[in-house]
């Protein structure tokens, strides 16, 4: 395994889920890393892994929120080699019941608040040569009904990827997009209500998505993908690695409704 020793990483909606186990892989590697979420519990109980790990209450929605926490990173440890965008959201309503928050709610989180992170922290990265992998999903290219603005965002940080990928090679910054497939114990729809949870299931069952979403990898898994990106050698760049489920299934809850 390599070995990171001294780099700094940042990883956002590290509270919960995915982050959290990215949060933890990443210490165990030997980064020192600051997690970033809003305010909760949650955040509030990351395991520190022996002093290798803080945490900071950021809501990442909020440019200049983002930008006080990217300068008490720095501040405190003098540099920043990776940015892991990991924080999104997504709940599920049809286009023609869609809300105005909720259409800026997945906007202003998944894609302006991978730009505030990434804007802020480029200074950094130029000095590190460091990296920034952000997080998308199978469905940009299998968009899910009901889950299509939470695909389009997903798609405009792939774009966002590949812009940023040609505008930064010359400093040294590689850029990647590790996209996912089903992840198990997401915490995306632990908010869900039963009334909305029911229908995206049948709408998916009724349109063939929940048998091309397989059963879901663990996270764990997806953690070591990403260890795996952030552990290529220096002259060589990850352009996008898509990891799912390699079991055939149906997601938990098709098989629960």
């Amino acid at each position: 395994m390599v070995v990171h020793n001294g780099k700094v990483a940042i990883v956002t909606g590290a509270s919960k889920g995915m982050g959290r186990h990215f949060v933890s892989a990443l210490a165990a590697a030997g980064w020192q890393v600051v997690g970033l979420a809003r305010a909760s519990k949650e955040l509030e109980t990351l395991p520190t892994d022996d002093g290798r790990v803080i945490a900071i209450a950021c809501d990442i929605a909020s440019s200049s929120a983002v930008n006080a926490a990217v300068a008490q990173v720095a501040d405190h440890f003098g540099r920043i080699d990776l940015v892991v965008n990991n924080a999104a959201v997504f709940w599920p309503f049809m286009m023609e019941n869609a809300t105005d928050p909720d259409i800026e709610q997945h906007v202003s989180i998944n894609v302006l608040g991978v730009m505030w992170l990434i804007r802020a922290a480029i200074p950094y990265l130029k000095q590190t040569g460091g990296q920034i992998v952000s997080l998308t999903s199978e469905s940009v290219n299998h968009p899910f009904p009901m889950l299509t603005v939470y695909a389009a965002t997903k798609a405009a940080v792939e774009t966002l990827s590949a812009g940023l990928r040609d505008e930064l090679q010359a400093d040294g910054i590689r850029v990647s997009v590790l996209r996912s497939g089903s992840v198990a114990g997401s915490s995306g729809s632990v908010n869900w209500s039963a009334e909305d949870t029911q229908a995206f299931y049948k709408k998916i069952v009724e349109t063939g998505h929940a048998n091309m979403a397989g059963e879901a990898a663990s996270p764990e898994s997806m953690a070591a993908a990403l260890l795996a990106i952030v552990s290529l050698p220096a002259d060589v760049n990850a352009d996008l690695i898509e990891v799912r489920a390699a079991r055939a299934g149906m997601p938990d809850g098709v098989r629960s409704s």
